[in-house]
């Protein structure tokens, strides 16, 4: 069963970076297809970036390409997002997840950690 904790998260200004990370407790992470997503408040939660279980393929929302970088660390049961050049749009909790379904990205199953808070100011 997939047990996620995501940290890393915090206030910092636009143009600053942030590294996220989400460690795996309970189940064969290396074997799993993860991804990153985030929630701003009033809106949906949506899809960030996802990397496929053999760490081939990665994929990024149009809003990310560029500036957010995916990895993961198998031997550490921990997936990364790299956040670069944030802005104040960037603003949300972010929730990493895994076990999902990863085609042209990743897709993810119902089920949701505490996630971290993430605040650009302006």
């Amino acid at each position: 069963q997939v047990q996620l904790a995501e940290s890393g998260g915090s206030m910092v200004q636009t143009g600053g970076s942030l590294r996220l990370s989400c460690v795996d407790s309970g189940s064969a992470f290396s074997d799993l297809s993860m991804g990153w997503f985030r929630q701003a408040p009033g809106k949906e939660r949506e899809f960030v970036a996802g990397v496929n279980w053999s760490d081939i393929w990665t994929s990024y929302a149009d809003s990310v390409k560029g500036r957010f970088t995916i990895s993961r660390d198998n031997a550490g049961m921990t997936l990364y997002l790299q956040m670069n050049s944030l802005k104040p749009e960037d603003t949300a909790v972010y929730y990493c997840n895994g076990g999902g379904t990863y085609t042209d990205r990743y897709y993810p199953i119902d089920l949701w950690g505490q996630g971290t808070q993430v605040t650009v100011s302006s």
